[in-house]
């Protein structure tokens, strides 16, 4: 049975740093890209970040380049997004997505239409920014 557990968010203040896990189990995990997505109250679903099948395939949505570090271990089936210099407009339910599409490594692409390209996905963590 395929299944994507998040974990690691919380409560942080500003500028600190929080690492959030995503662990795989039920499929191939290194046939496919992994995503992390967060949705707000109120907002859309945004794309953080995607990782295709090796680590030298990534995207990162423009508000959190320079900030945020995505990375997967094949061996352990997990994928990590560490988060530093966290800002209050950071906060949010943050989901981890698998694609749809086994060996398809389109990263920015899956990752700005994650609708069409991510059909499994994790129950979130909330991650809260604030002083």
């Amino acid at each position: 049975q395929l299944q994507l557990v998040e974990s690691g968010g919380g409560l942080v203040q500003p500028g600190g740093s929080l690492r959030l896990s995503c662990a795989a189990s039920g499929f191939t995990f290194d046939y496919y890209t992994i995503g992390w997505f967060r949705q707000a109250p109120g907002k859309e679903r945004e794309g953080v970040s995607c990782i295709g099948m090796s680590d030298g395939d990534t995207y990162y949505g423009d508000s959190v380049k320079g900030r945020f570090t995505i990375s997967r271990d094949n061996a352990k089936n997990t994928i990590y997004l560490q988060m530093n210099s966290l800002k209050p407009e950071d906060t949010a339910v943050y989901y981890c997505a698998k694609s749809s599409f086994g060996g398809l490594n389109i990263v920015q692409a899956m990752c700005v239409m994650p609708n069409y390209y991510f059909g499994s996905w994790g129950q979130g963590t909330q991650v809260t920014v604030s002083s």
